[in-house]
């Protein structure tokens, strides 16, 4: 399934700026970035799960923002693409050179 993951997190303490990294490197680890604070991942349950208990474990509920929208299985449908950024399909085959 596709999750859509945002964030806003508080980066005027060097605590808030160690938080917003962090959670970069996890919604990495699971996915593909499609704007500054916004993650595309195509997760399994499970894998959803353990994103979720990452992310909370990082942010501070009182200062920062975590949103995860979950788009499905059939998202393609679901997404519309603007501008500059070509669309991202994780589930097409990708060719490494």
């Amino acid at each position: 399934m596709m999750v859509l993951i945002t964030y806003d997190v508080e980066t005027v303490t060097p605590k808030g700026r160690s938080r917003l990294r962090r959670v970069a490197k996890q919604c990495v680890n699971f996915g593909q970035r499609v704007q500054n604070s916004v993650f595309e991942c195509v997760v399994d349950p499970a894998q959803l799960a353990v994103l979720k208990h990452r992310l909370e474990s990082i942010i501070d509920e009182e200062k920062d923002s975590l949103r995860i929208y979950n788009l499905g299985n059939n998202w393609e449908r679901k997404v519309e693409n603007f501008g500059t950024k070509d669309v991202f399909n994780p589930e097409d085959d990708t060719l490494i050179l």
